[in-house]
C-alpha cells in the first residue's frame, strides 16, 4: 500500500478501490465507536454509539452494498447495534480475524478484492492487508495507518463510519440517489 492518506490526501486510486466494494466490514471498538470502555456498577461493559454512523449503514446497505462486523470482543451491545441496523453478518469473539473473514466471504460468496475493513488497531492488519479497501481511523495506530488505502478524517464513533458509507455510495454513484428520499 502507499503509505499514509487521509480526506486530503487520498491514494490515488481510492475510488475505484471503493468503488469495487460489495460488502464493507467495520470493526467495532474504535471504529464504530470512539474505543472506551465504561463499566457500569454490574461490571458490564457499555460502548456509545453514533447515530449519524448508523443512518449511514442503513443508506449504504439499501444502495446495495452488504455490511458487516468482525470485532475480537464479545459483548451483546454489538448484537443489538447490529439488529438495529440490520447488519445480517456479526463475528464476535474471535481473536483471529482471518478465520471470521474467511467465513464472511464463504457466506457472501465474494472474493477478499470486493471487501472493505476499516479498523483501527494492529490486530485489524491481517483483514487491511488483504482486502481491496483498508481504512483507518486517524486515532488508529501508526502501522495501521500507514498500510491503509484512505484514512478518515472523523474518529472512531465520531462519524468515521459515516464518512465511509457515503465515500463508498459517491464512489458507486449511489449517494444522489440515497439522498433523494430527503429531498422529497
Amino acid at each position: 500500500m502507499n503509505g499514509l492518506m487521509n480526506g486530503l490526501g487520498k491514494e490515488p486510486g481510492h475510488m475505484a478501490r471503493a468503488a469495487a466494494v460489495k460488502v464493507m466490514i467495520f470493526d467495532v471498538d474504535g471504529v464504530l465507536t470512539d474505543g472506551s470502555l465504561t463499566y457500569n456498577a454490574d461490571g458490564e461493559a457499555t460502548k456509545t454509539f453514533n447515530v449519524l454512523d448508523g443512518l449511514g449503514i442503513q443508506m449504504l446497505q439499501k444502495s446495495g452494498v452488504a455490511t458487516a462486523i468482525i470485532s475480537a470482543r464479545n459483548s451483546p451491545i454489538v448484537v443489538r447495534r447490529a439488529a438495529d441496523l440490520g447488519i445480517a453478518h456479526v463475528h464476535q469473539g474471535i481473536h483471529d480475524k482471518r478465520i471470521a473473514f474467511a467465513r464472511l466471504l464463504e457466506a457472501t460468496g465474494v472474493t477478499a478484492e470486493q471487501c472493505g475493513y476499516i479498523g483501527d488497531d494492529v490486530i485489524d492488519l491481517p483483514l487491511l492487508l488483504r482486502v481491496g479497501f483498508a481504512v483507518a481511523v486517524p486515532s488508529g495506530h501508526a502501522e495501521v495507518q500507514h498500510r491503509a488505502h484512505y484514512v478518515t478524517r472523523a474518529g472512531g464513533g465520531r462519524g468515521a463510519a459515516r464518512e465511509v458509507c457515503d465515500l463508498l455510495m459517491r464512489a458507486q454513484g449511489t449517494y444522489d440517489l440515497a439522498l433523494a428520499q430527503y429531498f422529497a
